[in-house]
């Protein structure tokens, strides 16, 4: 019987991998490795998970989403926007990627995002976007993702078919966890889970078919969770880079989650990968 995200509810089971851990070619981290130019900035904490995202709770594969859920907003939001503010002025060109042929599928995502947000609690009027921080951003100020990235908590990642696979043709990612913006811009799906081992051709495979099969209007969404030594957001790793240490899950002291949201634009027809970063206190 089909899903309701266009292809069987068996195959969306059976895809129970991390597209962003393959995407981030993610360990267990620690504190080393990749830090940006911007100031050292004061921990933003999450005081809980959202039900859905809990320990205690099994790991989704990837499943169905309400049409309007792959955006959130919550206590975090004026530290996180705080930080992501600062990262776009400090360091654009480690944390925003605009390339060619992007622009038509930016300008719809940006028009998506602004039809939502009244109901996470903005005010829109013309082109003046007032948060829920009292930070006002104007739309027409710079270019879409910049301005995305100066509005919402998630970082954005726009994938665009050119052959047989996707393409991460222009994101903006302001809490990288294991990764880094550049060495993934460009690349296709395959090339950017290269440094992944379990990433085989049956892999590539359910991936593909993962952002061929996602419709307009029915997203998909998972979440991971990750053991940390330090809750800093932004935490870049190269891939020329040596892997990090693992960290023991078990005395970690701090646990990051990742609501990962899948979507299709309905004009451009391009995927959009979001990522929600949640930090909180282990236990």
């Amino acid at each position: 019987m089909a899903g309701s995200s266009g292809f069987s509810l068996k195959e969306i089971k059976a895809a129970r991998f991390s597209v962003s851990d393959a995407l981030a070619c993610r360990f267990l981290q620690t504190s080393a490795g990749v830090r940006g130019r911007v100031a050292a900035m004061k921990p933003v904490l999450n005081r809980s998970l959202p039900p859905e995202c809990a320990p205690d709770r099994a790991l989704p594969g990837v499943a169905p989403l309400a049409a309007d859920d792959w955006l959130r907003v919550d206590e975090a939001y004026a530290g996180q926007m705080a930080e992501k503010r600062a990262r776009l002025a400090g360091q654009r060109a480690d944390a925003l990627f605009e390339g060619a042929g992007s622009q038509a599928a930016a300008d719809e995502l940006l028009t998506e995002v602004l039809a939502l947000l009244p109901g996470l609690g903005f005010e829109v009027r013309g082109t003046q976007v007032t948060g829920p921080d009292g930070h006002v951003t104007d739309t027409a100020a710079d270019t879409p993702l910049a301005v995305l990235g100066q509005l919402v908590q998630e970082d954005l990642c726009i994938l665009q078919k050119q052959g047989a696979e996707h393409v991460l043709t222009a994101a903006v990612l302001c809490f990288p966890a294991g990764w880094t913006l550049a060495e993934k811009a460009g690349r296709p799906l395959g090339a950017i889970h290269t440094p992944v081992n379990s990433y085989d051709a049956g892999m590539a495979r359910r991936v593909q078919r993962l952002f061929d099969g996602v419709r307009a209007g029915r997203p998909l969404w998972r979440n991971n969770w990750l053991a940390y030594d330090v809750p800093d957001l932004w935490q870049p790793h190269s891939e020329t880079d040596p892997p990090r240490a693992p960290v023991d899950a078990a005395s970690a002291p701090w646990l990051r989650v990742e609501r990962q949201c899948i979507l299709r634009l309905p004009v451009s027809s391009a995927v959009v990968f979001t990522i929600h970063t949640y930090v909180v206190a282990a236990g």
